[in-house]
């Protein structure tokens, strides 16, 4: 990926299983720094102790607070453009995000249809970007990872 043309420069997300790691996992394959904030302790679903996802994403950092809104709010307050991906059933994970957005005024796209299109969009807001990707759990959405896998690998080629 040609850095200097880069829309994206940095994936943020909350370390959280689902669109998070797919998110991580993603930039971490296309070589994108990651980061962002995860809970105290590194806090997971799937990962309840410390260090928890700190060993697997070493570029994200721990909130004092143990309550994922707050690592939601930062990341969002941390970053120029949130996308939320997968969210088709009810995530209050998702919820805040998007609420904390709008209520900001961050720029916040949902579902978009194709790599493409988020592309475009993220151009219009510029080059460069710390974009923060949500989304739900994998345990409120069994196999979102692979399709938020698939969109984000598409998503960080395109230059």
């Amino acid at each position: 990926m040609d850095t200097q043309l880069a829309v994206v420069s940095r994936v943020y997300a909350g370390g959280q299983t689902g669109v998070d790691r797919a998110a991580l996992d993603a930039a971490i394959r296309a070589s994108v720094v990651h980061g962002g904030w995860c809970p105290a302790g590194g806090w997971a679903e799937d990962k309840p102790y410390a260090p928890g996802v700190l060993v697997t994403y070493p570029g994200l950092k721990p909130t004092i607070e143990a309550d994922p809104a707050v690592r939601t709010r930062l990341n969002i307050r941390d970053s120029h453009a949130t996308i939320a991906l997968g969210v088709t059933v009810e995530s209050p994970g998702c919820s805040l995000a998007l609420d904390y957005a709008h209520a900001t005024g961050r720029p916040v796209l949902v579902n978009p249809s194709t790599p493409e299109d988020a592309h475009a969009w993220l151009a219009g807001i510029g080059r460069e970007l710390i974009l923060n990707v949500v989304g739900p759990r994998a345990s409120e959405s069994p196999g979102v990872y692979d399709g938020a896998r698939k969109f984000m690998d598409a998503l960080l080629t395109l230059v």
